[in-house]
């Protein structure tokens, strides 16, 4: 198999790049997102300062209390840790995608719908005691599998008829909440269940356990396993330099013979993959049941995470942790301070603003530029 070295060895001398000038491009642009995010998060934390200051509240008290709240004590981190792991998963939904140029907002529809789908192949199994394994491993393919189908549709509409993505993931959000909202609450709604209509329990033996010594349940794991595959998928393979070659330029992608549409489709099923394992995950270690607590938001969340990561998926993770904090917060926050606790959804709104704010300014200063070899 070439490499990227024997191609370069078979150019002239004035139009090759040496591994040391391309390293350097590279920091470059690294240098570049690190410092832009930054300053965009400083940012959106002064203009978070002058909201709370028009309310009569203290701003070093309140992102004393994220931190503290987030990351102050064992009990903190670990639920920090928690609520990151959705994140984690939901914010690749949106990075890899965004990779080959699709703006894919449906990972909330994709999760609401993978969990359902898991809680309700559980029911017949769960009733006749089938073996422990093969069903949580059945409810984590379907979950997978019905995640990949529905943003897949999205990704299909989008090469073959030219719909929008952004337009249809939207929408498949909202038809997959109303899909789970209708059987939760008439087919497969569980009598027992008073207070809010959800489906059959699944029993404290089918559960997704936690983690030896730590109260976080094995689904931060898998989230980091993930990110960590799909990063060696973007970065190390034909398969991701094709995905970027398409996302940079459609028009020489298709000049080349590069499978776009194949691309296309293959980048919008990981994507429901990633999110659909995030649904399983919140049936199977949280809830316990499928019921409207499955759409906590999290999918739109994880765009927030991945514009912040500059799509990159190792990057995903140590921002997932970020919001998952600024989430485990809240109802300290909502304690110390009386304030609502959406209160942070505030925050995220302001970073999410300034993030598509910053995007304008990426590129404009020649420190961060690639340098140009100049022909011998």
């Amino acid at each position: 198999m070439k490499t990227i070295d024997s191609y370069t060895a078979a150019l002239p001398p004035r139009h090759r790049r040496s591994s040391v000038t391309f390293t350097s491009d590279r920091w470059r642009t690294t240098s570049e997102g690190v410092i832009i995010a930054f300053v965009a998060l400083l940012t959106s934390g002064l203009l978070f300062s002058l909201f709370l200051l028009l309310l009569g509240k203290n701003p070093m008290q309140f992102f004393a209390l994220i931190w503290q709240g987030g990351f102050g004590s064992s009990f903190s981190l670990q639920n920090s840790l928690q609520r990151a792991a959705p994140l984690i998963l939901t914010g690749l939904a949106f990075a890899i995608p965004a990779k080959i140029g699709m703006t894919m907002i449906g990972a909330e529809g994709a999760l609401v719908l993978g969990g359902f789908s898991s809680a309700a192949v559980a029911i017949p199994l769960v009733s006749t005691h089938q073996p422990v394994v093969p069903t949580m491993m059945i409810m984590a393919l379907t979950g997978i599998l019905t995640g990949a189908l529905w943003t897949g549709f999205a990704g299909w509409l989008k090469y073959k008829r030219g719909v929008n993505e952004t337009i249809s993931t939207l929408l498949l959000t909202y038809i997959a909440i109303a899909i789970m909202n209708f059987f939760v609450e008439g087919l497969l709604r569980d009598p027992a269940s008073k207070n809010k209509a959800s489906t059959m329990p699944i029993g404290q033996d089918y559960m997704v356990g936690l983690m030896p010594g730590m109260d976080v349940h094995w689904g931060l794991v898998v989230g980091v396993v993930f990110a960590v595959a799909l990063h060696v998928l973007m970065t190390r393979t034909t398969f991701g330099f094709a995905v970027r070659i398409s996302g940079g330029n459609v028009r020489a992608a298709l000049a080349q013979g590069l499978p776009v549409g194949k691309l296309i489709l293959t980048c919008s099923a990981i994507a429901g993959m990633c999110a659909g394992l995030a649904g399983y995950f919140e049936v199977a270690a949280i809830q316990g049941q499928a019921n409207a607590s499955l759409a906590a938001r999290y999918g739109f969340t994880g765009i927030l995470v991945s514009f912040l990561a500059r799509h990159n998926a190792l990057a995903v993770i140590p921002v997932a942790i970020m919001f998952g904090a600024i989430s485990a917060a809240g109802g300290l926050i909502q304690r110390r301070m009386d304030m609502p606790d959406a209160t942070a959804l505030v925050l995220q709104g302001i970073i999410f603003v300034v993030l598509l704010a910053s995007e304008t300014v990426y590129g404009r200063f020649a420190m961060f530029q690639p340098k140009l070899e100049t022909a011998r």
